[in-house]
């Protein structure tokens, strides 16, 4: 029986008693910070279970998509090396919320796993567990389902605390926990391992396949269990390890979904060994690479993304042991996909994204793997038993090479890492980089007085009362003229900068006589609910309790709302062209432009731009309403808005509609229909961060001085060029190839006068160290490309022998270093090359028979020239 039928039955045996079938909720857990990933089936009910939340039903079902990589649950180090143990899973799970409990709970179990209509697995080849002082299970299985009192084993307390079992579970270290029954299968006498609860539980004879638990107590602080008036059921099992059992094999590995993956792993591999351990690392990590990325995940340096790229880098390393040294790894979505994209059509929507965003990540890790590789297997070479801390943060800090990489090789060669030493290193540099980067910040404003009100999403000007003004940090009575200071108001128009929009500037002032005048220069938060109005006191004397009139610099906010909700428009339209795997990753918005930055692998072409600023611009065109609602988090994430993930909202939000384009939670203020913003165009775009790329854009007046600005330059290039209107670009591309051959006579004629110098080179450039002819030479007038040339000539007139050749062009140091074949046993040219680019500041390397290196310093050519004799001597 298929894995794909085994999920099918599964939910159609729990559909069947009345459970809802419930999607798989995504790989990355929303509004719920404390999971890195979703690591099981119950995370997508865990508020229904808390009582936060209430369902239209009472049971549900679920093939649950889970990742295991990172934190508390992080199986990544055993994968490969064991039979059942993957990153990525899936969870077959049933669930009660106050419905039925531990009799139905077992019943359905023990029907599902045995009936012939569904799974029919001999009874004989079952045995449960439950918790020690559970009676009422141990008497449901025993009295009940008919399993021998032998086969039923009591587990206790066995993690050294009371509660603390393997069969008791618990959401934390309070709330909702619960005894639990497990169900193990036998694979046979023939595999090493004893039941659970014995000295050989941990052989792989008897595996757990599926587990009950009964949420039926809530833990308060002291550690009193108290009965929940409404138990509930939790359950789960592993897809993998059922299929195993179906399948009739004993390792995860054996079974359909993988033999698929590991065949196709062996060919993008290339590997001649189909058991390899790092077959089965590549055929898990796909797996759990490809759903991260399908559900919004990229590769970075933190977080859910630095997970990512470890999984994805240790794969590719595992690749490269295989013996394959190109890219290979994202090859393997499209035989993903065919295997489980029928239950999973994202893999198969998303394909093009996946398999971009780990070709790109695989082209990043190429070298950094290739030169850590390398001096690795050189460092172990001599036969160590503890890699030292200092090379293992080398290999981090100067090669890029991951800590994780060098402790997975090094365990692989049974050879530990000092990591304490590691970690010092690591720290001294965290606290260099902090000191070099640090500055000293005042101290924030301490307040306890009244909240401010805030009027801005209706008016522009408003009375007010100055309830609070600090001088610097300083809290005061009175500004005076001249003074730099904050003022905070009973109410406000001001916005506070907020989600990416700036604070709003304008000015206070007294009315009557020569009254005061505080220009406001930003508006800031204090606190969530007090708004501290940032300037400088024009004139006359502001207090504590004056009445004031507030009024926002209204050019500056209409264009600050034209650029807020063009940037709505833009992220929709961003979705629509380039494909639903973006996300915002920050923005600025203020008067003069919008910024917006989203997860996209690749730089967007300028057809894609193009493409972007028409959909806008037709939105704008539209003129839609621009509606605002206020409403729950879970109503407006059910009619459909986008929530921001990271920020935070409360339990009533903010919701901006445009037509039906655009739809998302909002504290900002906005045009009152689509059309005001006018013109869209983007300026800029690129990139800040791995995956990550940023656009800039225009609207209203500002769009349009950019693009008379564009016109303008245009007209005087055509002018500049010569050419008629409309024949600017026919005209450049002559001019182009005119100047291209120029350059071409320029670059042949240089190089008949560098390979002039070859004879010059052979005879007066040359001398023999221990019978060896080396030279070594500064030759002028060529470039890098025309230096390779000479030496490959030279070389073949030397024979045998050695040359360091050196050029200097625009500022920069080229090195090119040869060694005939009969010689790379005595001299690397790689080394050579390196001893003249470090006295002329630079690196480089390369094959044994030749290499190059680049310098900066071009005053050193000499000296580096030199050394590289010197260092020769010692070496013949």
């Amino acid at each position: 029986m298929k894995a794909a039928e085994i999920r099918s039955k599964f939910l159609e045996f729990f559909a069947s008693k009345g459970h809802q079938i419930v999607s798989s909720s995504s790989l990355i857990p929303h509004n719920d910070p404390t999971l890195l990933f979703t690591n099981a089936g119950m995370n997508q009910f865990k508020d229904v279970f808390l009582g936060f939340d209430k369902r239209p039903y009472s049971r549900a079902t679920t093939s649950q998509k889970c990742v295991r990589a990172g934190g508390k649950h992080n199986d990544l180090e055993n994968v490969g090396y064991t039979a059942r143990h993957h990153t990525f899973f899936e969870m077959l799970g049933n669930f009660s919320f106050g419905d039925y409990f531990k009799r139905d709970a077992i019943l359905y179990a023990w029907e599902f796993l045995t009936s012939p209509e569904w799974l029919g697995i001999p009874k004989e080849k079952l045995m449960v567990t439950v918790y020690a002082t559970d009676d009422e299970a141990f008497d449901i299985w025993n009295k009940e389902v008919g399993v021998p009192a032998d086969k039923i084993v009591r587990i206790g307390d066995n993690k050294g605390a009371p509660y603390a079992s393997d069969n008791f579970w618990q959401m934390g270290d309070t709330g909702p926990c619960g005894p639990c029954t497990e169900i193990f299968y036998d694979h046979g006498d023939h595999i090493a391992g004893g039941p659970p609860g014995s000295p050989d539980e941990d052989g792989d004879r008897f595996i757990e396949i599926w587990n009950n638990v009964f949420m039926q107590f809530n833990r308060d602080e002291s550690g009193t269990l108290h009965p929940l008036p409404k138990p509930s059921v939790d359950t789960g099992m592993g897809l993998e390890r059922i299929s195993a059992v179906m399948q009739k094999v004993h390792a995860n590995y054996e079974i359909d979904l993988f033999q698929h993956l590991l065949a196709a792993a062996q060919k993008a591999t290339g590997a001649a060994d189909a058991d390899s351990p790092s077959l089965r690392v590549i055929a898990d990590h796909i797996r759990s690479c490809a759903f991260l990325i399908a559900d919004g995940a990229l590769p970075s340096n933190d977080g859910r993304g630095y997970v990512l790229r470890r999984i994805i880098r240790r794969a590719v390393r595992h690749g490269y042991k295989l013996g394959q040294k190109g890219y290979f790894f994202h090859k393997l979505v499209a035989p993903l996909a065919e295997v489980m994209g029928d239950a999973y059509p994202e893999l198969r929507q998303k394909q093009a994204h996946i398999e971009d965003a780990l070709r790109q990540e695989e082209e990043v890790f190429g070298k950094t793997l290739e030169n850590g590789m390398t001096l690795l297997d050189t460092v172990l070479g001599g036969g160590r038993h503890v890699l030292d801390g200092e090379v293992a943060f080398k290999l981090h800090d100067t090669y890029g090479f991951p800590i994780d990489l060098t402790a997975d090789v090094c365990r692989e060669r049974n050879v530990t890492v000092d990591i304490a030493v590691f970690e010092q290193m690591l720290e001294a540099q965290r606290q260099q980089s902090k000191a070099a980067g640090s500055f000293k910040m005042s101290a924030g404003l301490a307040y306890e007085g009244d909240a401010s009100c805030f009027h801005g999403y209706e008016l522009t000007s408003r009375e007010a009362k100055v309830i609070a003004l600090y001088k610097g940090n300083e809290p005061v009575k009175e500004l005076a003229a001249g003074d730099e200071g904050v003022v905070v108001l009973d109410h406000t128009p001001f916005y506070a900068e907020s989600g990416g929009q700036v604070g709003d500037r304008g000015e206070i002032f007294t009315v009557g006589g020569v009254g005061a005048l505080f220009d406001v220069l930003d508006t800031q938060k204090i606190k969530a609910d007090v708004f501290g109005h940032q300037g400088k006191l024009a004139r006359g004397s502001l207090k504590v309790g004056d009445d004031v009139t507030a009024t926002i610099d209204l050019h500056a906010r209409r264009n600050t709302e034209r650029n807020h909700s063009a940037t709505h428009l833009l992220h929709a339209a961003l979705r629509e062209v380039l494909g639903k795997h973006v996300e915002q990753k920050g923005s600025l918005v203020n008067a003069e432009r919008t910024r917006f930055d989203f997860s996209h692998p690749k730089a967007v072409t300028a057809e894609e731009i193009s493409k972007l600023e028409a959909v806008v611009n037709h939105v704008i065109m539209q003129n839609y309403a621009v509606d605002v609602a206020s409403m729950s988090y879970d109503d407006a994430i059910k009619a459909g808005a986008m929530a921001l993930f990271g920020e935070k909202y409360g339990d009533e939000v903010r919701v901006l509609k445009m037509g039906d384009f655009s739809t998302e939670l909002c504290g900002g203020t906005h045009v009152h229909r689509t059309g005001d913003i006018g013109f869209f165009k983007i300026v800029a775009e690129g990139g800040v961060a791995a995956g990550v790329r940023r656009v800039e854009a225009m609207t209203g007046e500002g769009a349009l001085s950019f693009v008379q600005g564009l016109d303008s330059e245009l007209k005087t290039a055509t002018g500049v060029a010569g050419a008629q209107a409309g024949e600017l670009v026919s005209k450049l591309e002559r001019l182009q190839a005119e100047l291209k051959a120029a350059q071409k006579e320029v670059t042949a004629l240089k190089g008949q006068m560098a390979f002039s110098q070859l004879d010059n080179l052979i005879g007066v450039g040359m001398r023999t160290i221990n019978g060896v002819k080396c030279i070594g030479s500064n030759v002028e007038g060529v470039d890098a490309g025309t230096l390779r040339e000479m030496s490959d000539k030279l070389m073949d007139r030397l024979e045998s022998g050695i040359a360091l050749l050196a050029a200097t062009s625009d500022g920069k140091v080229s090195l090119i270093a040869r060694v005939s074949k009969d010689l790379t046993g005595k001299v690397k040219a790689g080394e050579l090359v390196n001893v003249a680019a470090q006295v002329v500041g630079g690196k480089g390397g390369g094959r044994p028979d030749m290499a190059q290196a680049g310098g900066t310093d071009t005053s050193k050519v000499a000296e580096a020239l030199k050394a590289a004799a010197t260092w020769l001597e010692g070496k013949l």
